[in-house]
């Protein structure tokens, strides 16, 4: 099955989930840096939701174009994982406007999970897809990044109810693990063919 239609509606979708964050931003009520100061949260919410989408996206675009081909089982991966993040316009809103509260923190947190568990499951199923050989298998490897990603998550979500300072801190802290593609990835399938 070809792959276009998947990474098609996948961008598509993508798009959308940014377009209702950007809506969800909250206007100063006048025109003074003393009011940014009260919508301020709300923008750093949005910050780093922009920037965890701009993760999942790029990640997603590097990892498809190493993929061959997709199954019925694939597709319904990719929507799992895009179900999970076209929650994050919710999450992020909830989040900005209660920034100091642990339960929008948490919910931020568990969702964050949940599309973790979902971008590694899409892995898994686009590397059993392929060969053990095949340039996606090489370049996704043992995934350490995201069982790291995963296990971050699940610490932060319970941390939310101590210290929410710390819960930003880990989601932060996969943000920056996750800012630049795999290289692995680039490396494998940019690989200049060998001429005999």
């Amino acid at each position: 099955m070809s792959k276009g239609r998947l990474e098609a509606f996948s961008d598509g979708v993508f798009a959308v989930i940014i377009t209702i964050m950007v809506f969800n931003i909250k206007v100063p009520p006048s025109a003074s840096f003393g009011a940014l100061a009260a919508v301020l949260p709300g923008l750093l919410s949005y910050v780093l939701s922009f920037i965890y989408v701009g993760i999942y996206w790029n990640n997603h675009h590097h990892l498809l174009q190493a993929a061959e081909h997709v199954s019925g089982r694939i597709l319904w991966a990719n929507l799992h994982l895009l179900f999970w993040l076209s929650l994050a316009p919710f999450a992020t809103a909830w989040m900005g406007q209660n920034h100091s509260a642990s339960a929008p923190v948490a919910f931020y947190g568990f969702i964050l999970l949940f599309a973790g568990i979902a971008y590694f499951l899409l892995t898994r199923s686009l590397v059993a897809h392929h060969r053990e050989d095949s340039a996606l298998a090489i370049s996704v490897g043992k995934d350490r990044k995201g069982r790291w990603s995963i296990v971050i998550y699940s610490v932060a979500i319970p941390l939310a109810f101590v210290r929410v300072a710390v819960a930003y801190a880990c989601y932060v802290l996969v943000a920056v693990m996750w800012l630049l593609p795999d290289p692995r990835i680039e490396k494998v399938v940019h690989k200049p063919s060998k001429h005999i």
